[in-house]
């Protein structure tokens, strides 16, 4: 049974809430988002440090439990995403039912063909995560619409894979570093794989376009501590503070702004 709203924004408190969560999920999807808690727990603390209150739309988050998350800690969360995925494909509605039971407005729609519909200063943060290296298609139109649905003050959050960590730039050489699987580009009808995966100064250049406001930008390595490979994910924990002095040579990089204004 999922507990009533909590509103500390503590990372194991949130953690908990985010196992409780994943619980309830379809019994072939729990492992998978019990594996990612310890990544979306440090998601939403990113956005509950900077808002407590008020609306979230989540671009992108598929049937994880980021924007159910945000929900069930207090704030009004809209998920936007096509759900075309393989998970959807196979799960349906049942991937989404907890969100919708505790009152996810979850949207369907193909954000980089069509666009979003907020009402214009409706937000309180705009959130993305993993997502954008997806996209087809240039999405600065999408953000000049997301920009425009932000409050002032308001926060757009973004959070995707590296181009250039330090891993690639070692292995490189030796002929690996590939984004996607051979079979994952041809095998299937449609490709939902990495398009193209931004790097530091990429996330500046959208940063200035957007006339974003304290922009900061920085690293973690979600990718090599939840990989499958063991010696990985121990090497991942020997350096990963060393890797975070430097955002461009971490696996994973974020970009927060603020919309300007009071």
């Amino acid at each position: 049974m999922i507990r009533p709203f909590m509103t500390t924004t503590t990372r194991s408190d949130i953690a908990s809430r985010l196992i409780e969560l994943a619980a309830a999920y379809p019994q072939p999807l729990q492992a998978a988002q019990q594996t990612d808690v310890a990544r979306l727990s440090f998601h939403l603390q990113l956005l509950l440090r900077r808002v407590s209150a008020g609306r979230v739309a989540d671009i992108g988050g598929g049937v994880g439990l980021f924007s159910l998350g945000a929900q069930a800690l207090g704030l009004s969360a809209t998920l936007v995403d096509d759900f075309r995925d393989a998970v959807n494909t196979q799960h349906g509605d049942a991937a989404l039912e907890q969100h919708r039971k505790l009152g996810v407005d979850v949207v369907s729609r193909d954000v980089i063909a069509d666009g979003v519909e907020f009402e214009p200063a409706s937000l309180d943060a705009v959130t993305s995560f993993d997502s954008m290296e997806h996209w087809h298609h240039s999405p600065r139109k999408l953000f000049a619409q997301l920009m425009q649905a932000l409050k002032p003050g308001g926060w757009f959050i973004l959070g995707v894979p590296n181009a250039v960590n330090m891993r690639k730039r070692l292995t490189v050489p030796f002929g690996r570093g590939k984004w996607s699987s051979m079979q994952e580009w041809y095998d299937e009808p449609v490709f939902r794989g990495h398009v193209r995966e931004p790097d530091v100064r990429d996330l500046r250049y959208i940063a200035r376009d957007l006339k974003l406001a304290e922009v900061r930008i920085f690293g973690r390595n979600w990718q090599g501590r939840m990989s499958p490979n063991g010696l990985v994910r121990a090497m991942t924990a020997v350096f990963d503070l060393p890797l975070r002095m430097r955002a461009g040579w971490c696996s994973d990089i974020y970009m927060l702004g603020r919309k300007p204004g009071t």
